[in-house]
């Protein structure tokens, strides 16, 4: 058989194709010619990732680098352009390809109202988006996974900014991509600090289990560790939404719907969950930086769900849902479990999805309504997106037996085996999922219509390109989380974590197991279930007939509504002095300094060359009596010379 491996190639390349041949013939092109181009490219990379994961999952595969030419070569230092085909790349090859062809049918259907190049342009985005994430996961070295990094932060100002007409999303551009230059920034020094002290970023170089420099490293938290996965960390805090940087996330729901599934399901907020994935033995010697990444998770993940409870905007409350599952992931990394974190990653690709392309449904049927207070009753009239959209709920509270509730579960699990306290408030945060989750649900599909006569007349269950997605997720977020059914219920193991094992091995070797009993796994499993179970009853019991309230945002509910006022925040203590200070330099030092000077220098040299042609005024004697004065000048020179 032909080793497909080698046309691993071809999977980031289609959508590059993909986005030149739209993006530059996007005034030419009709519509169906668009919808086909921008589409099939990506179903095509998925065609030929779903070939290389069945090689890929074969008995005695190794991960191979495929080298294609030297990308950079300076004194010692010789940087390739080259591909890491492992198991982890591969995986997150079939979510973004996989989940983002969905989009990309989604959107044929859901930007029908576009002009011809305006819908060539949003798939060219798209396209470059998918390609620089694939870019990203393929990369064989910390260079090459940097560039698409910086890819999909520049696809992200592109697509939130879409409609660039529109003031406010412009600004929400503007403030995803200067927030995740911060991160950035920290990602940029931690790949200078690693070529300063191992000479290379090369995985192959560093993590091979026979010669590699960081699984030469014996000792724990040293200096150099810490601080090298403490910068990457940065980077990961920005690229997917942690606490500080977090704010952009909810503002990016300025793009077209499509645009936030894919950001936040199946590209650009995983990036850092891949890349601490992908850098698993550096933060296993590095206990230090694991629980930075365990309290930074975990307390992004209470603080976003707190938020979402109060959220009105039905992408709003999905938008802080997702920074809010981030931290679980998060919390995955920093206790260790690797594979749980990664498995989140993929339930959550398909609940998400599923969530945010039923939220455009909805949006789609109300003629561009966002606010859940003025829907209610769409079940009746949306069965599809109704039916599919609490598929998603179940999913995301983690109710068995649901792909939500394995892989939330088992994150969970180690961070009981880690420390209990951990535990206890990642169990209040699924609580507090699963009611802002059943609470949007009730108020948007039951109860009585809340719209306006014209909204209800025009409601009607979407099209066919937009329905099937959504069937296909939903069966996804129903069957998705049986690859990682714990080893307790099955007798050969957790197929997803003896797939990944390979990549997370050598972490494995070193991270001391508390290995729990099964009756205390089954006890927490049912811990968690039992409390999500409660708090979706609660909140549907309360929400499905729900009936608008003067007095409903008030006291702390107004905190929540208001996002703890961190915008403002941020804006008094960062925005303000700082444009308070820019406005100083620009008045006082630029205009005033720099500009005084220099335009002062051209005054006086204008000034003096009309005062000297004066002098040239035609008249003899003002002549004969300058040559006189200067010769006096020159003898009296001459005479104190001596």
């Amino acid at each position: 058989m032909t080793n497909i491996i080698h046309l691993i190639y071809l999977v980031p390349l289609l959508p590059l194709i993909g986005f030149l041949i739209n993006g530059l013939a996007r005034k030419l092109l009709s519509r169906p010619v668009v919808s086909v181009i921008g589409s099939g490219v990506i179903l095509a990379s998925f065609v030929i990732s779903l070939l290389i994961f069945f090689q890929v999952r074969q008995d005695g595969f190794t991960a191979q680098t495929i080298s294609y030419f030297d990308f950079l070569s300076a004194g010692k230092i010789k940087i390739n352009f080259a591909f890491q085909v492992d198991q982890l790349s591969t995986l997150f090859l079939l979510i973004i390809t996989g989940v983002g062809f969905l989009i990309h049918l989604y959107s044929t259907s859901y930007m029908h109202e576009e002009t011809a190049p305006g819908f060539a342009r949003y798939f060219s985005y798209l396209n470059l988006f998918v390609f620089s994430m694939l870019l990203l996961v393929l990369g064989a070295n910390y260079l090459i996974m940097f560039i698409g990094w910086e890819g999909v932060g520049l696809c992200s100002y592109l697509l939130i900014g879409y409609w660039f007409k529109n003031t406010i999303y412009n600004n929400a551009a503007k403030k995803a991509f200067i927030m995740n230059r911060i991160g950035d920034f920290g990602f940029l020094l931690g790949i200078f600090w690693m070529i300063n002290t191992f000479g290379t970023v090369s995985y192959h170089d560093l993590f091979n289990p026979q010669n590699g420099i960081i699984s030469s490293i014996s000792t724990l938290n040293s200096k150099t560790l810490v601080g090298i996965t403490l910068l990457l960390f940065l980077g990961a805090i920005g690229k997917s939404a942690q606490i500080p940087l977090y704010t952009w996330l909810p503002d990016a729901m300025a793009g077209p719907t499509p645009v936030s599934a894919l950001i936040h399901a199946a590209t650009m907020v995983t990036a850092g969950i891949y890349m601490i994935a992908r850098s698993n033995l550096m933060y296993t010697l590095s206990p230090i930086t694991m629980s930075v990444v365990a309290i930074i998770g975990l307390s992004t993940a209470i603080f976003a769900a707190t938020i979402a409870l109060k959220q009105n905007d039905i992408k709003k409350v999905l938008a802080y849902s997702t920074v809010s599952q981030l931290g679980y992931m998060f919390l995955g990394l920093g206790v260790g479990a690797y594979t749980g974190a990664v498995f989140h990653v993929m339930t959550h690709a398909f609940f998400k999805a599923l969530l945010f392309l039923g939220a455009g449904s909805v949006i789609h049927a109300m003629g561009g309504e966002q606010d859940i207070r003025k829907m209610g009753g769409l079940g009746k009239h949306l069965r599809t997106t109704y039916i599919t959209f609490f598929i998603g709920c179940i999913a995301i509270a983690g109710i068995p037996p649901f792909s939500g509730f394995f892989s939330k579960d088992e994150i969970l699990t180690a961070a009981y085996s880690n420390n209990t306290l951990f535990y206890i408030i990642g169990v209040l945060g699924s609580m507090l999922t699963a009611f802002y989750m059943f609470r949007l649900l009730g108020m948007t599909f039951n109860g009585k219509f809340r719209g306006t006569a014209e909204q209800e007349h025009h409601l009607h269950e979407s099209p066919p390109a937009i329905a099937i997605p959504l069937i296909v997720l939903a069966f996804l977020s129903i069957v998705g989380g049986l690859v990682g059914i714990p080893e307790i219920f099955m007798h050969d193991g957790h197929r997803l974590a003896a797939f990944l094992s390979p990549v997370f091995a050598q972490s494995a070797g070193i991270l001391a197991k508390h290995e729990s009993s099964a009756q205390n796994e089954i006890l927490l499993m049912t811990i968690s279930s039992v409390l999500a179970v409660i708090a979706s009853l609660w909140a549907w019991t309360k929400f499905r007939k729900y009936k608008p309230t003067v007095d409903e945002s008030t006291g702390f509910a107004k905190v929540l509504e208001n996002k703890w006022y961190v915008d403002e925040i941020y804006d008094t203590v960062i925005v303000r002095p700082f444009r308070s200070l820019s406005v100083f330099f620009n008045n006082v030092i630029e205009r005033s300094g720099i500009d005084g000077l220099v335009n002062g220098v051209g005054k006086g040299i204008n000034y003096g060359s009309r005062q000297i042609r004066l002098l040239q005024n035609g008249q003899v004697g003002n002549y004969i009596l300058m040559m006189v004065v200067g010769i006096l000048i020159l003898f009296i020179i001459q005479m104190f010379a001596k």
